[in-house]
């Protein structure tokens, strides 16, 4: 006989399948909702549900929005000679806090990583470069993650946009506002050095 009831036990088990949710935090959640009233747990199930029926990918940028083109594509008021690559959609969003960015967005939905088995065309690789193919690009701003996967991402797209395409830019790299020389790791380092500006 089993000691917690089967809806229980499933909801913590698909609890614990999302990242950064462990079995504690997973029963908290499953328990949560089982105090919270119907209208709260009929709430949360709609919305998980119109998490998929209702978004699309947009065919220009390969973000995720409720139309396609997305607000930002479809934008006249936008820079669409610029497109910033950026590796997830949550990017876009932090990005776009700034409020630094006028241009568009392209959205790979990954890095290169061998060791996981990705490459690129398991990235949206095809779709920047048909984009940059069909309309004039003036710049593109490599947002890719500082970390190897990032890095290798960016070099791939260097070498495959070459010379005759845009110009090719990226983001600055180096120490952050409010953290110490010591703490910073090597390779933080020789990016703050290299990228260095005249004051």
């Amino acid at each position: 006989m089993a000691i917690i009831a089967e809806p229980i036990s499933r909801l913590i088990e698909e609890f614990s399948r999302l990242p950064g949710i462990g079995p504690k935090t997973a029963s908290r959640l499953t328990y949560y909702l089982l105090r919270a009233s119907d209208d709260q747990a009929a709430a949360l199930a709609e919305a998980i549900a119109q998490l998929k029926s209702r978004l699309v990918y947009c065919q220009v940028c390969q973000n995720i929005a409720e139309e396609s083109p997305c607000a930002i594509c479809a934008n006249p008021q936008r820079d669409h000679s610029t497109i910033c690559v950026v590796e997830e959609p949550l990017d876009v969003l932090a990005i776009e806090r700034t409020g630094q960015y006028h241009g568009v967005y392209h959205v790979l939905h990954g890095a290169i990583s061998p060791v996981d088995g990705i490459g690129p065309d398991e990235i949206r690789i095809r779709e920047l470069m048909d984009r940059i193919a069909a309309h004039p690009v003036r710049e593109i701003v490599l947002a890719t993650n500082p970390s190897l996967e990032g890095e290798a991402t960016a070099m791939y797209l260097v070498r495959l946009i070459g010379q005759a395409g845009p110009k090719v830019t990226r983001l600055a790299t180096g120490l952050p506002i409010g953290g110490d020389l010591e703490y910073a790791d090597e390779v933080t380092l020789s990016r703050a050095l290299q990228g260095r500006r005249e004051v």
